[in-house]
């Protein structure tokens, strides 16, 4: 840990610059007195943070480090024909696209505690990728139970007269009102195929935002935001009441 606190101060202080080749484990080895073993779980440890990358025939490299950008979250989705994208980031000065594909499925054990189902209930599970300048930025899996949503106009999120609307608005068609959203937020290693889609290397840390609709205390829908920590921060704006 001394050796890995040593260069990680380095590379933060820019005496190691971005896409500076690290030096080898022999060199670690000389300069700080240790062993080989050190020396290489020195460099294991910096690259698990995500503070190098190994090339492959070339060596181990300083990853240039992003300057976090900022998604905005503020409880209610506005109204009115918001985009998937904005109803997921709320700073109106971001313009991006997204992806989306649902599919009917039998709740989980989590995803039934989290809707008050029984596991195996039927789901309506839609898949989002969003994009802001083409880049992969955000993912969000969301469920809703058919209990709720089946055999209505409202059934598939993002088609019909009221896809891509959001879950308040949906939910209104059908008489039902969303009347409270909650978001708690964790943080844990992303899964392969999330770092896949969000450009990210095995190691990295990604934001986790779990939402919960519900409607005179019944959830209606909830849903799994995912967001790659190294690049983006999120910044809440709660009205005061």
């Amino acid at each position: 840990m001394r050796v890995a606190g040593d260069l990680r101060k380095k590379i933060v202080d820019g005496l190691l610059p971005p896409h500076t080749r690290l030096p080898s484990q022999a060199r670690i080895r000389e300069e700080y007195g240790v062993s080989d073993t050190v020396a290489l779980e020195a460099r294991k440890v910096l690259m698990a943070e995500g503070l190098v990358e190994g090339r492959s025939g070339s060596g181990t490299y300083v990853r240039e480090r992003p300057v976090p950008k900022r998604i905005a979250r503020s409880g209610y989705r506005p109204a009115g024909g918001a985009t998937p994208f904005r109803q997921e980031q709320a700073d109106a000065e971001v313009r991006g696209t997204w992806e989306s594909r649902s599919e009917q499925t039998e709740a989980s054990h989590a995803v039934a505690e989290r809707l008050a189902l029984e596991p195996g209930d039927r789901v309506m599970c839609t898949r989002y990728v969003f994009r802001e300048g083409g880049e992969a930025m955000m993912l969000s899996t969301s469920w809703e139970p058919l209990a709720v949503t089946g055999r209505t106009p409202v059934m598939l999120p993002e088609e019909g007269p009221l896809g891509g609307m959001g879950v308040v608005e949906r939910m209104a068609a059908i008489d039902v009102v969303v009347d409270n959203v909650t978001e708690e937020v964790g943080a844990r290693p992303g899964l392969a195929e999330e770092l896949h889609a969000l450009g990210g290397v095995p190691g990295h840390v990604v934001l986790v935002v779990q939402r919960t609709f519900y409607a005179s205390g019944r959830p209606v829908e909830t849903a799994d935001v995912v967001i790659p920590a190294d690049r983006y921060r999120v910044a809440y704006h709660l009205p005061v009441k």
